[in-house]
């Protein structure tokens, strides 16, 4: 079917009433940006510097926590967790290095170092148990404690996690002491607390000697 001159200018003319239209239209909202957790201290991937190695069990590092840094928490979220775990570790269970929680909600980065006594860390937040408990290699329980695999071994992953929880006290919710393993802390997380673990992001890292 052919169209008449006057035909087509009248498709042409609603074509491009479309066209202003369409581009009128206002600019829906992007997506939330994502919950993400950075380092300045460590590259994802890379290999983890002497200054955050432990100095014990054979390694000479300066065992210094290095600084993390975390945005777009899920809304609702009332208080942090840091984890950081070896999954390598030759012990059947991994290895835990760092804990640390009920971090407030209005902090978004631990500095470098912060992790090496509890007066460093944000008020309320404290660091919890790790594999090196009552060696004294962390200067005192509840201290970060770096990598120290042993010789000759593939390099060791060591994964930095932060969780955001719907809760502002990790323990009183779920009914467990402040002593409690890392593990048993990895258990509420990821199970015990339910939908009151509102996201949690992580990135990875190596070492090796």
């Amino acid at each position: 079917m052919r169209l008449n001159v006057s035909t087509r200018l009248s498709f042409f003319a609603t074509f491009a009433a479309g066209l202003v239209c369409v581009a009128s239209m206002p600019v829906v909202a992007q997506e939330a940006e994502r919950f993400t957790l950075s380092s300045p201290d460590i590259a994802p991937g890379s290999k983890i510097d002497n200054k955050f190695v432990l100095n014990g069990f054979g390694c000479s590092g300066q065992n210094v926590s290095p600084a993390l840094e975390w945005k777009n928490a899920p809304a609702g979220t009332k208080s942090f967790v840091v984890q950081v775990y070896d999954p390598d570790a030759p012990t059947g269970s991994g290895f835990w290095h760092w804990t640390v929680y009920n971090i407030p909600a209005s902090v978004t980065q631990l500095a470098s170092g912060a992790g090496n006594g509890a007066a460093s860390l944000p008020a309320g937040a404290y660091g919890g148990t790790n594999d090196f408990l009552d060696t004294g290699a962390t200067g005192g329980n509840g201290n970060y404690g770096g990598p120290c695999p042993p010789e000759g071994e593939k390099a060791h992953r060591y994964v930095f996690t932060v969780y955001a929880l719907a809760v502002a006290d990790i323990d009183a919710a779920a009914g467990i002491p402040k002593t409690g393993t890392a593990g048993l802390h990895g258990f509420v997380l990821n199970k015990g607390l339910g939908d009151k673990m509102l996201g949690k992001v992580s990135f990875t890292a190596k070492y090796g000697r």
